[in-house]
């Protein structure tokens, strides 16, 4: 019997079309003799759309026009069972059960743990990180954090919220000055694909990179920038039993940060993160490239992480040092090109997350979630004693 799976995709994010490629990528991609697969749209405002065009990217040139011919649905549990409901009247009989899910979203609100989490309560088991994992996985700063409490190393930074910046932006610049020097690195502490982040190498660089920053979040990071930098990304597969690593990429891009435009468009078409510049795998020295790996994999490994993930790192030319950047909880692409020369097609990549995915929710079976107890017998409550609002 098929696995009757829904692909969310999407979302309130401002990676929202990079979502889309990623998800219809790995939709082109599922083996429809093991999968029955619903597409399901999240709008930028958070509504579900199932729908004949929903899988076709063609359809994305118009989406006013998409979602007329669209059905909108909502996640729902009927007797048991994990099921989409059309808006419709007796829409019980048009109810579509689900048997797994699997996000492929991007950025906050989606890939922050906010769907995983709406996943969780729906009662439906899904592929990639679990919520605390997918929400470390998009706080650069708690990633850090945790990061320095398992001797991984990474960078020291400043972290800033927007309304200590707005009382006093002199004494904010100062102080990051004296902490982390210049040049520095700012970033919105919840975003990806480059989007905010900055270089700046005085006050009044650093005072236009804070604000774009806050354009996008209420906080930003700041930290030292490495002079002589390669970027060098790893992927890992498996969960908390069994992990391994892909080869090493180095991104290849156009200034001094790897920007939205370098990643996602400068083959001068929207492929993903397929269509980035890319050396593949990266020009390291053996010992080297193994030591990255089993980095990526202790990193993969201390934020709890499930499915695919994609460690960046940032490597001092000089020094030979190697900082931990940065986390990617759903990668864009879903990084299957760093697993084709290692044996694993996109396909099997997407089997061995659902497996990881239905593993997780047996393993989840075995745990108790309720305490019996008669405490609510004995409760008597001040007030009204109607149950009407």
């Amino acid at each position: 019997m098929k696995l009757k799976l829904a692909v969310h995709f999407g979302g309130k994010s401002v990676e929202h079309e990079i979502s889309v490629i990623t998800a219809l990528q790995a939709i082109a991609a599922l083996d429809r003799e093991k999968y029955d697969v619903l597409p399901v749209y999240i709008t930028k405002d958070n509504a579900f759309y199932t729908g004949e065009d929903v899988g076709k990217i063609e359809a994305y040139r118009d989406i006013p026009a998409l979602l007329r011919g669209g059905q909108q649905v909502i996640p729902a549990r009927l007797d048991g069972k994990s099921v989409l409901l059309p808006r419709a009247k007796k829409f019980e009989k048009l109810a579509v059960e689900i048997d797994c899910a699997f996000p492929i979203v991007h950025g906050t609100n989606v890939e922050d743990g906010t769907l995983q989490g709406l996943l969780r309560l729906w009662g439906v088991p899904f592929a990639g990180c679990d919520v605390t994992a997918s929400a470390l996985g998009m706080d650069k700063y708690a990633q850090k954090c945790v990061f320095q409490c398992n001797d991984i190393p990474v960078l020291d930074c400043a972290v800033v919220r927007a309304s200590e910046y707005d009382r006093d932006p002199d004494a904010v610049i100062e102080g990051i000055a004296q902490k982390c020097g210049y040049p520095l690195i700012v970033k919105p502490v919840n975003l990806g694909s480059s989007v905010g982040i900055t270089k700046a190498g005085d006050a009044v660089t650093l005072q236009r990179a804070l604000e774009l920053a806050f354009r996008f979040a209420g906080r930003a990071l700041v930290e030292p920038a490495v002079q002589h930098l390669r970027e060098i990304n790893c992927a890992v597969l498996g969960d908390a039993e069994e992990t391994r690593a892909s080869v090493c990429e180095e991104p290849v891009g156009g200034g001094d940060i790897l920007s939205y435009q370098d990643k996602y468009l400068s083959s001068g078409k929207q492929a993903g993160m397929q269509s980035a510049r890319r050396r593949i795998p990266a020009e390291l020295p053996e010992g080297q490239a193994k030591a990255i790996q089993a980095l990526a994999v202790k990193t993969f490994q201390a934020l709890g992480c499930g499915g695919v993930a994609r460690v960046d790192f940032l490597l001092d030319r000089e020094t030979s040092n190697v900082y931990v950047n940065e986390i990617n909880a759903i990668p864009g692409s879903l990084s299957f090109y760093l697993w084709e020369p290692v044996g694993v097609s996109f396909p099997k990549l997407l089997d061995e997350m659902l497996s990881l995915a239905l593993k997780r929710r047996r393993e989840r079976g075995n745990l108790s979630f309720a305490y019996e107890t008669n405490i609510l017998a004995g409760v008597t409550l001040g007030g009204k004693k109607s149950g009407k609002l």
